[in-house]
C-alpha cells in the first residue's frame, strides 16, 4: 500500500524549485458551477452544498456515497447487491460483494463505443521527438488479440502472468489482456536483477513471463530479455516467455519463447471478456524487496478500479481533452494506478514515459510538457530534487503554458491538497486533506488517538476503503501483522503525521526512519527537511549510525546544486547552526558528507540501505545493487566517507 501526498503549484510560480510548490493552484473545480454539476451523484445527498459537507457524507454514509458511485462510475455485468463487508480488526475488507464486472471492458471498450479514435496512449520514447499515439480502438485490438493469443498458449483464468516490460503500449495491452480473461498480473519493474525477478516468478507461481528482447533508457540499451533468460533458469514453473521486439536486435531463442507480434497476428481482434467478481484478484505487486522476502500485495477488481478513477478524476481535476502525464515506470503501483487504470478508466489520455529525466539533458521533462501540450505532471520527488541540481535554466527553456497541475508521486492518493473548496489555500510539501471516504486518525505509540489538532504520532486509517490492498498473496498473517495489528481497528500506514492548527496533515516521514539520540526520537525526513532549505543543496538523505555516547547519532550525505561555490567546511557549519535552531542541539549531526549522487534505484528511490551499511562500516555488506542506476557514486561515497571519519578522528 502505498500512498500520499500531492502538491501542486500555479504555473506560474515555474521554475520548479521547492520554494515554488506554492500558492493557489489554477484549477476550475466547480468554482464554474454547482456541485452538481462536478459530482452529479451529490444530487443524491441532500443538504450537500460544498467539499466539506460532501467529504463528511462520503466518511459517514459510506455505504450510500460509494454504492452512487460504484453504479455511475463503473459497468457492470452483474449488480452487486451490497457495498461492503468490512472489518479491520478481522482483517477483512470486501467490497460490492455480488457484483460482476470486467476491468478492460471498463478502460477500454465503453469508450470506444463513445469516442473510438480518441488518443489513449501516447508512448513518449527514449529519444524525444518520436512519441506514438494509440487510439482507443487500437489499443482495444491490441488488447484483444494479446487476450485470444494468452488463452491459445494455455494462460486460464486465475492463473498468474508476470511481466517484465519497460513502459510501452504493449506493456499496458498486457496487463489489459491479462484482467480482459480473468488472469492475474504481476508487473516487474524492467531494473531489477534476475534474481530478485526470479523471485517474483515463483512466489506468484507464474506460468507465463511477457517481455522485451532489449529495453532503450536514457540512451543506453537494457537487456532485459537475457534477464528474463537467466531468471527462468531459477524457475522450473514457467512454461512460456512471450518475447516482443523493442528493438531491431535479434537475440538467440530458448524452447520457451514465443514472438509475441507473430503469435499475435493470427489472432482475432475481438475476445469476449470474462465476467469477474469484484474481489477477484485483479494483480499482484511486489514490493522492492530491499531486505527479506518481497511482499505481494493482492488488489481486487472493482474497488482499486473505481479508487483510481476518482483519485485521477478529483485529485487532479482531470477534464476531457486534457492531457495526463505521469512519468512513473508501470512497474510501481504509481503506474498501475495513474498512468494505467486510473486514466483509462475515465477514458483520458495517459504519457507512457519510457525515458528518464535527464536525457538527452535536464530539460526533458518540460521539453516533453511544451511538445505533448501536457495538463497535469506527476512525478516523483527524487526527479525533482535531482533537476534541482541544475538550476532555472533548463525549465524557463520551455513553454510550460499548458500545465494546470503538478503533483508529487504516490500509488493511491488518500490525502490531498485537492479536491477542495474552490480557492482553499494549498500549503507546499504538505498533503493537507482527506480524500473521499478517508478517515484519518493520529495515534500515540500506546495506540491512544490523539484528538485535536497542533498533536504528532502515526498516520492510521480508522475506516477501510474500496481501494486498500486486500492481504499479502499466500500469507494474510503477514498483511494482518504489518498493517492491522500494529494499531488494533486501524489500518497502520506506517507514516508519521503532524496535524497542524488548521487540522491539515503533514507526513512527517516512516516511523521505522527515526533515529534516537540520547532518547531523543528524531523523524530523519525532519532533519532532511532543514538542510533541504540551504540555498545550496539540492537533495539530502540523514542516517542514523551507533554511537558510543549518545545511542545513535545522526550522518547527514548531501549533494550540492550545480554551481555551488561553498567550501565544505564553510557549508556543515552553516547547516549544522540551521539544524540546531530549527530543531535542536541535540539534532546537530556529528557527520556531514558531501557527495556527487546519491545511490538510486532506476525508479529514482534513495537506497538508505546501503548508505546506512557505509556509515556501519559494513561496506563489504551492501547485497543486491542490481537495480542501482549508478555504481560509481557508491565507492565515491564510500571513500569519501573513509576520508570523512579519518579526518574527523585526527582532528
Amino acid at each position: 500500500m502505498t500512498w500520499l501526498l500531492t502538491r501542486a503549484c500555479c504555473p506560474r510560480a515555474l521554475p520548479w524549485a521547492s520554494k515554488c510548490l506554492c500558492g493557489l493552484m489554477n484549477v476550475r473545480s466547480w468554482s464554474q458551477g454547482p456541485l452538481t454539476a462536478y459530482m452529479p451523484e451529490a444530487t443524491s445527498f441532500p443538504g450537500v452544498r460544498d467539499h466539506q459537507s460532501l467529504y463528511k457524507t462520503s466518511v459517514e454514509q459510506g455505504d450510500a456515497f460509494w454504492g452512487m458511485l460504484a453504479r455511475s462510475r463503473l459497468t457492470w455485468i452483474t449488480p452487486f447487491h451490497s457495498v461492503q463487508d468490512c472489518d479491520l480488526r478481522q482483517g477483512r475488507a470486501a467490497w460490492f460483494l455480488g457484483g460482476q464486472l470486467n476491468v478492460a471492458v471498463n478502460c477500454l471498450d465503453r469508450h470506444v463505443h463513445v469516442a473510438p479514435d480518441k488518443v489513449a496512449l501516447i508512448w513518449e520514447k527514449d529519444e524525444p521527438g518520436e512519441e506514438v499515439r494509440v487510439t482507443y480502438r487500437e489499443l482495444l485490438e491490441l488488447t484483444c488479440r494479446l487476450s485470444n493469443t494468452l488463452k491459445r498458449l494455455g494462460v486460464k483464468r486465475g492463473d498468474r502472468v508476470t511481466i517484465y516490460m519497460p513502459p510501452c503500449p504493449l506493456a499496458v495491452a498486457s496487463m489489459l489482456a491479462c484482467a480482459r480473461i480473468g488472469a492475474v498480473h504481476a508487473v516487474v519493474f524492467a531494473g531489477f536483477s534476475a534474481e530478485s525477478l526470479a523471485d517474483r516468478i515463483r512466489d506468484a507461481q507464474s506460468e507465463t513471463v511477457i517481455t522485451v528482447n532489449q529495453g532503450l533508457r536514457g540512451g543506453k540499451v537494457v537487456e532485459l530479455k537475457k534477464t528474463v533468460d537467466q531468471a527462468v533458469k531459477q524457475c522450473p514453473g514457467v512454461k512460456r516467455v512471450l518475447v516482443s521486439m523493442r528493438t531491431d536486435t535479434q537475440l538467440p531463442m530458448t524452447a520457451l519463447d514465443v514472438l509475441l507480434e507473430e503469435e499475435m497476428m493470427k489472432e482475432d481482434a475481438y475476445c469476449e471478456p470474462v465476467a469477474m467478481d469484484s474481489e477477484d484478484m485483479l494483480f499482484l505487486l511486489y514490493t522492492s524487496g530491499s531486505t527479506g522476502k518481497p511482499k505481494g500485495l493482492v488488489h481486487s477488481q472493482a474497488g482499486y478500479l473505481l479508487f483510481a478513477a476518482l483519485t485521477h478524476k478529483y485529485v487532479f481535476d482531470y477534464q476531457d481533452r486534457d492531457v495526463f502525464g505521469c512519468v512513473a515506470d508501470i512497474g510501481w503501483i504509481t503506474g498501475h494506478s495513474y498512468v494505467v487504470y486510473g486514466p483509462l478508466c475515465n477514458g483520458g489520455t495517459t504519457v507512457l514515459f519510457e525515458s528518464t529525466p535527464v536525457h538527452p539533458n535536464p530539460g526533458r521533462y518540460w521539453e516533453t510538457v511544451e511538445r505533448l501540450k501536457i495538463n497535469q505532471f506527476y512525478g516523483a520527488p527524487t526527479a525533482i530534487r535531482l533537476l534541482l541540481r541544475y538550476g532555472d535554466e533548463w525549465v524557463k527553456k520551455y513553454d510550460r503554458s499548458s500545465l494546470k497541475v503538478l503533483g508529487s508521486e504516490t500509488g493511491g492518493i488518500c490525502i490531498s491538497p485537492r479536491p477542495s473548496n474552490p480557492g482553499d489555500e494549498i500549503l507546499p510539501g504538505m498533503a493537507m486533506r482527506p480524500f473521499f471516504g478517508i478517515s484519518p486518525s493520529v495515534l500515540d505509540d500506546k495506540g491512544n488517538v490523539l484528538l485535536g489538532n497542533n498533536v504528532s504520532g502515526a498516520l492510521c486509517i480508522s475506516q477501510a476503503w474500496p481501494g486498500m490492498a486486500r492481504t499479502i498473496y499466500k500469507d494474510h498473517k503477514r498483511f494482518v501483522e504489518t498493517y492491522l495489528a500494529p494499531y488494533p481497528g486501524f489500518f497502520f500506514t506506517g507514516d508519521g503525521v503532524y496535524r497542524t492548527s488548521e487540522g491539515y496533515y503533514q507526513l512527517t516521514g516512516r516511523l521505522d526512519d527515526i533515529i534516537n539520540i540520547s532518547g531523543h526520537r528524531l523523524g530523519t525526513a525532519e532533519v532532511e527537511d532543514v538542510v533541504n532549505h540551504h540555498a545550496a543543496v539540492a537533495e539530502s538523505a540523514v542516517i542514523g549510525y551507533p554511537h558510543e555516547i549518545k545511542g545513535e547519532g545522526a550522518y547527514v550525505f548531501i549533494v550540492l546544486k550545480k554551481d555551488s561555490k561553498y567550501v565544505e567546511e564553510t557549508l556543515a557549519a552553516e547547516l549544522r547552526e540551521l539544524i540546531s535552531k530549527k530543531i535542536a542541539k541535540y539534532a546537530v549531526p556529528e557527520y556531514i558528507q558531501v557527495t556527487r549522487r546519491l545511490p538510486k534505484t532506476r525508479s529514482g528511490k534513495i537506497m538508505r540501505r546501503v548508505l546506512r551499511k557505509i556509515v556501519e562500516n559494513k561496506a563489504s555488506e551492501l547485497g543486491d545493487l542490481t537495480t542501482l542506476d549508478d555504481h560509481e557514486a557508491v565507492q565515491q561515497i564510500i571513500e569519501g566517507h573513509k576520508h570523512l571519519v579519518e579526518g574527523q578522528k585526527s582532528c
